[in-house]
């Protein structure tokens, strides 16, 4: 055997058609690695077939990760306002009470005070469903903010709420405590 680069005799030639053979095999072997390696770098269509199974992987754990977040947030959003409007009730019970016990002229005054502070809670309740608008437009990813700004922009337990608080004290008025 001769070096191609030199044209002088290669320092590891074959010692007998064993060693040959055996020199055959094991360069056959490496080619057939090398071909191999080449075919797969060749194989655009099915590395890109991997890849895009990789982003349809990272894209579906991404999907669950923002259902959770989007479930996580509908709840912490639904349990303060449920927390709110146990805080409103109750106190409408106590001024409800407070009314049975004066007079007709002190109840009128009650529900007055009690008026108002329904509009300022409504008012409060309009200024807080802005903010929290606001805040999901800029905070909430978009796949789910459809779903959470529809669900401020409905609050039917604020109006519920509202609707028991007047109801208290319509009855506490008109029925005082003897």
């Amino acid at each position: 055997m001769t070096d191609r680069t030199t044209g002088e005799q290669a320092s590891t030639g074959a010692k007998g058609p064993d060693e040959l053979r055996r020199q055959i095999e094991q360069t056959r072997s490496e080619l057939g690695d090398t071909v191999e390696e080449l075919a797969g770098k060749m194989d655009v269509k099915g590395r890109a077939r991997a890849r895009a199974a990789d982003l349809r992987d990272k894209a579906g754990a991404l999907t669950v990760q923002l259902r959770s977040s989007a479930a996580q947030a509908g709840h912490t959003v639904h349990d303060k306002a449920t927390q709110a409007g146990h805080k409103v009730q109750d106190r409408a019970v106590q001024a409800g009470h407070k009314v049975q016990d004066r007079a007709v002229e002190a109840g009128h005054k009650a529900q007055d005070r009690t008026l108002r502070a329904g509009e300022a809670t409504q008012d409060g309740a309009v200024r807080t469903g802005r903010e929290l608008e606001s805040r999901a437009q800029h905070s909430v990813p978009a796949p789910v903010r459809p779903v959470v700004l529809a669900a401020i922009r409905h609050p039917r337990p604020v109006l519920i709420v509202g609707a028991a608080v007047l109801a208290v004290a319509v009855v506490s008025w008109r029925y005082p405590k003897k």
